[in-house]
């Protein structure tokens, strides 16, 4: 095979796993529940009398569906391949991979073909459903196809970045942090081309004709469209489609054959091979922290006893993990450069949203705003969620739990480095809600409730990566969890707040039509988050919070903003108190090291 023995071995083991077929018929399930709950609510709020109405009923469920199956397959193809990729590393077996006598493209195809079988599964396994909505009228087998194909060169090409990146890269939070931050650049910039200067033409065809062709998220319309005009211009919307295929496999292949030359001069880093000699110990120190800090940790206490201190050793906190955290290089100097491609992203969407006056004008840039603060929030959980896998990987979990430190001084030691390490990610959507207030976009009071919540949320994912980095004793399913739920909840209110918009009525008329979706939401977050620890409060907040949710969706589109910000900080509040509560009263129950009784 091509791909060598990685992907027959993956391809052989992976359908002995029971998750393997939970997975495929969950996202089935969860996009027949979404195409139901659609229907109630259209035949609810209206008439379906002739056989116009269901051919667009078809249109706009096929128009709400794909972009969400493109979503959730650009990033769990990119997260996924980036994990894998890191999870070598950080377990130290990739070294010996390369040892073997796998060829150089052997190990980088068989890697990501083997981490983008779930998700190539995924997609295969829903296109007979939609295949079924072209019975309803109003789509064609073309766009059926075109949307399939769009989707599936999108989450390889998504998948190869992150492969590439990971390989890239020694720590797992850079590899993830920097693979979001390129996918998230890669849609959201087409975007702001597409609408604030689609009209500038370059090459003889418009910006917005170029945007189809090299974004994703413009390529799925243009495949999703009903009827597609005809263009004079070899780039027009007819041959977008086409070129779009092209740049996807382009894409593919650029980076397929850069990992392929680059892999083994990128691995094994500089600190593992032989030969590193004084030159090298300021790369020693950004790739094998934990090493330097534990000597900097009995310099320190060797001082506190009157032994010498050893040159350029430092005074240690009281709390030692969150000095590690802050005060040391733990995830590396390259995390610099993330936090600064952050701060650029995050200032360019603002300054061209801030310099429009009228909303209607600038929909594409400020689309981004909440594309940008879900960003924030993805970036906080990624890293509160390895800031304890790394501890995991690099095997010194045990030596924390065996030292003096209680568990207020771990959880909170890492709950604090997660938020210093992402301040950026905190402070700079909080500055925005205060620009926006003194521009008059919005007023002081709805700035006040979106900076609150924000805050709410960003404590709240920060523990909930904590809280799955203590349950889960593997990294990729600690990160699949905790980004998953992350994803999960904000493409589900995305998606609500679509098919409410889109078939208005009451609260009293859409609460039926959403209750397998509630209590879907609720069994799902219950087991992502009490699945190894479970407690009556972590119950209650799992089927609390998609309710109040949704209760928050509906007072939001009626303009009732003070119910809305009362009733999400309760909720995700208390979700949040039943997550670190357990993690510092049960501690040694959640981290594994014993069971309850």
């Amino acid at each position: 095979m091509f791909t060598g023995p990685i992907l027959a071995r993956e391809a052989v083991t992976a359908p002995r796993r029971v998750r393997h077929y939970v997975a495929r018929a969950t996202y089935v399930t969860v996009l027949l529940v979404l195409m139901s709950t659609a229907w109630l609510v259209l035949t609810g709020s209206q008439e379906i009398g002739t056989l116009g109405d269901l051919s667009r009923f078809a249109t706009f469920l096929f128009q709400l569906l794909s972009p969400m199956q493109l979503v959730l397959a650009l990033y769990v193809s990119a997260l996924c391949a980036a994990s894998s990729v890191s999870r070598e590393k950080d377990r130290g077996t990739l070294v010996l991979l390369l040892t073997t006598d796998l060829r150089n493209h052997e190990l980088v195809f068989g890697k990501l073909a083997a981490s983008m079988l779930t998700v190539i599964v995924l997609l295969v396994a829903a296109l007979p459903l939609f295949m079924l909505m072209i019975l309803l009228g109003g789509i064609q087998l073309r766009q059926v196809l075109g949307m399939f194909f769009v989707t599936l060169t999108s989450a390889l090409a998504a998948g190869t970045l992150g492969a590439t990146i990971a390989l890239w890269r020694e720590k797992t939070f850079q590899t993830l942090a920097i693979t979001v931050l390129i996918l998230t650049t890669w849609l959201g910039g087409w975007e702001v081309v597409a609408y604030s200067i689609g009209d500038v033409h370059v090459a003889g065809d418009s910006l917005s004709a170029w945007a189809t062709v090299f974004s994703p998220w413009q390529a799925l319309l243009v495949a999703t469209r009903p009827m597609i005009e005809n263009s004079h211009g070899w780039l027009g919307p007819a041959e977008s489609l086409g070129g779009y295929l092209v740049f996807s496999l382009g894409v593919i292949v650029a980076l397929s054959a850069l990992a392929t030359w680059r892999i083994r001069r990128w691995n094994p880093s500089r600190a593992l091979r032989t030969g590193a000699g004084p030159d090298d110990a300021e790369s020693i120190l950004d790739e094998e922290p934990r090493r330097a800090d534990a000597i900097r940790v009995e310099d320190s206490r060797q001082g506190a006893e009157g032994t010498p201190h050893r040159a350029g050793s430092r005074e240690v906190w009281h709390n030692p993990v969150a000095w590690r955290e802050i005060r040391t290089r733990a995830y590396g100097r390259r995390i610099l450069f993330v936090r600064l491609a952050y701060i650029v992203l995050f200032g360019l969407a603002s300054a061209t949203a801030l310099s429009v006056e009228q909303l209607s004008l600038a929909e594409g840039t400020w689309t981004l705003l909440p594309i940008l603060f879900v960003l924030s929030l993805v970036l906080i959980n990624a890293q509160a969620v390895t800031a304890l896998a790394s501890e995991r990987d690099g095997r010194t979990i045990d030596l924390l739990l065996a030292t003096e430190l209680s568990p207020k001084e771990i959880v909170f030691g890492k709950l604090g480095g997660t938020l210093y390490n992402t301040i950026e990610m905190v402070a700079l959507p909080l500055l925005l809600c205060l620009a926006l207030w003194q521009t008059g976009s919005i007023s002081g009071q709805n700035a006040f409730y979106i900076a609150a919540g924000l805050l709410v949320m960003d404590f709240f994912v920060a523990v909930l990566g904590i809280h799955c980095g203590l349950i889960h004793h593997h990294t990729r399913i600690a990160l699949a969890t905790s980004l998953g739920t992350v994803f999960f909840l904000f493409l589900g209110v995305g998606i609500c707040m679509r098919i409410m918009v889109a078939f208005a009525g009451s609260f009293e008329s859409q609460l039926a039509p959403f209750l397998a979706f509630i209590l879907g939401g609720g069994i799902g977050l219950y087991l992502s988050l009490g699945a190894r620890n479970a407690s009556r409060a972590i119950f209650w907040a799992s089927f609390l919070c998609p309710f109040l949710t949704f209760w928050a969706i509906t007072s939001f589109i009626q303009r009732q903003t003070l119910g809305v910000f009362l009733v999400t900080t309760a909720a995700y509040g208390f979700a949040t108190l039943a997550m670190l509560i357990p993690a510092i009263s049960e501690f040694d129950v959640a981290s594994g090291r014993s069971e309850k009784d």
